[in-house]
């Protein structure tokens, strides 16, 4: 994921200095990648797999300066911890917020929420794929002051 954030910030074309950021995330459960569902029935099965367990998502965070040619690059991680799911919630769930191009199957800024009874990291920002927190501390490397 790292790479993948590298590339896309590394990726902008651009004549002017610039500071380009970019992200990737995958999410881990039982120690295997867990891609986009994709489709309705995917979603449902990412999900019941899910249903009781702890699975873990990685935020690769790159930050490029245009100017210097010098890019930060760091990750975060975060926790997410799935209540113990019916069949029949899950597809209640899918059929409400279609998380088909959510990485894990859903979107925890909406109904996603429901799946879960606990969450564990530095920055719930990164659940969403930007870590804000340490976003903040690579553009202050890079000379950048947010406030």
């Amino acid at each position: 994921m790292q790479r993948l954030a590298i590339g896309k910030a590394t990726s902008c074309d651009t004549d002017q200095d610039s500071l380009v950021i970019g992200s990737d995330q995958v999410c881990v459960i039982d120690d295997k990648i867990v891609g986009k569902p994709l489709d309705r029935e995917n979603a449902i099965k990412q999900l019941l797999a899910q249903s009781g367990k702890t699975i873990t998502f990685y935020t690769g965070l790159a930050v490029h300066n245009t100017a210097t040619n010098h890019t930060e690059v760091g990750f975060d991680t975060f926790e997410v911890h799935f209540r113990d799911l019916t069949l029949e919630q899950i597809e209640r769930y899918v059929d409400r917020e279609e998380p088909f191009y959510c990485a894990g199957s859903f979107k925890s800024e909406g109904m996603g929420i429901c799946l879960f009874n606990k969450l564990a990291g530095k920055d719930p920002n990164t659940l969403v794929g930007l870590p804000l927190i340490d976003l903040i501390d690579m553009l202050q490397k890079q000379g950048f002051e947010v406030l």
